[in-house]
């Protein structure tokens, strides 16, 4: 559940540092409010560069092996190599988790 934000908080500052900080918050992807909040906190602010091409591909294999599965359970079609399929897609769960651990 997120939560409501409600307050606001006024700083001044010069253009230069507004202007570095839009900057740091769109490259950590990350609205400029998050990212303040994160830093005002204390928070780690992690980014990890190519992870949503990745997480693209996976998806897309994902819906793949969905509805390769789905017409073969109809018995429309029967799935020559399903194996491959199958590691191919582990492969990339597997790429994931890496990207994970190495996060944490």
């Amino acid at each position: 559940m997120q939560k409501k934000k409600t307050e606001i908080i006024t700083a001044r500052m010069t253009p230069a540092d507004k202007k570095a900080i839009r900057l740091r918050a769109k490259a950590a992807g990350m609205t400029v409010t998050d990212y303040l909040t994160a830093c005002a906190l204390e928070k780690e602010i992690v980014r990890v560069d190519g992870l949503d091409d990745l997480l693209s591909e996976l998806k897309a294999q994902g819906r793949n092996l969905n509805q390769l599965t789905t017409l073969a359970n109809m018995g429309r079609i029967s799935v020559l190599r399903g194996d491959d399929l199958v590691s191919e897609y582990t492969k990339l769960c597997d790429a994931v988790s890496a990207v994970i651990r190495e996060v944490r």
